[in-house]
């Protein structure tokens, strides 16, 4: 791994540091999630996909760790590859608002970058907070490091934007929509996840998701535009 991914990882840490500190009392909570994706774009395949989410709760801070993997091999030759991790902190400022810090780190074998990392500081509203209907949105500066495919490094500023909408249709049934960009000068990525999520039984859940990412600029002849429909089973705890 480079240095810069290494480095992200280490923040990824240092978030989720706190979750162990005598902070008074705290709330956890986490999902693990596998399924099957199909893609399409820079590879055209169906595969496993692997999802873990441990969230920790407490009176002041949120803590949010996520981290996914995608596999699949056709006769000893990998056809699709990729490893994200994330870490987040919010930090609440008053009943609608808060302070967040957030780092990512992406090794995606086939998007034609050997990694992408960012690290984000910024802030956090809710906008709607129903029984059935929740909207937040935050927004801050930070900055990208990438590296393309036999080429050197790149570093540069970003202006980070997302949106994290939860409807509740039923007792039993939740449709989430997770929208973000990273505009930079160079490059602008954009990712939207639609999800609709059923209860099955207890602790069971069924997940059907649709995943379309933009990337501005790629180095050829990759795709601008990679997707991915997805179902899976979702153990929550």
């Amino acid at each position: 791994m480079s240095n810069t991914g290494k480095i992200a990882l280490i923040s990824a840490l240092f978030f989720s540091a706190p979750l162990y500190a005598a902070e008074g009392d705290s709330e956890w909570n986490g999902e693990v999630e596998l399924g099957i994706v199909s893609t399409s774009g820079n590879t055209e395949t169906s595969t496993i996909n692997l999802n873990t989410k441990l969230e920790n709760n407490r009176e002041q801070w949120k803590h949010l760790i996520l981290f996914n993997t995608l596999h699949s091999s056709s006769e000893d030759n990998s056809t699709a590859e990729r490893y994200v991790l994330i870490g987040k902190s919010d930090y609440k400022i008053d009943a609608i608002s808060y302070a967040f810090g957030r780092v990512s780190y992406e090794d995606d074998r086939f998007s034609g970058f050997e990694y992408q990392a960012t690290e984000v500081l910024g802030y956090g509203r809710k906008i709607i907070q129903e029984p059935t209907l929740k909207l937040d949105v935050e927004g801050g500066p930070g900055m990208r490091q990438s590296k393309a495919e036999n080429a050197s490094s790149e570093n540069e500023g970003i202006l980070y934007l997302s949106g994290n909408l939860k409807w509740d249709i039923s007792e039993t049934s939740r449709f989430t929509e997770d929208l973000f960009t990273e505009i930079g000068e160079d490059i602008t990525i954009t990712k939207s996840v639609t999800g609709l999520k059923a209860q099955i039984n207890g602790d069971l859940a069924m997940r059907v998701t649709f995943t379309a990412k933009h990337t501005s600029k790629v180095p050829a002849p990759k795709k601008k535009v990679d997707t991915e429909t997805g179902i899976s089973l979702v153990y929550s705890f």
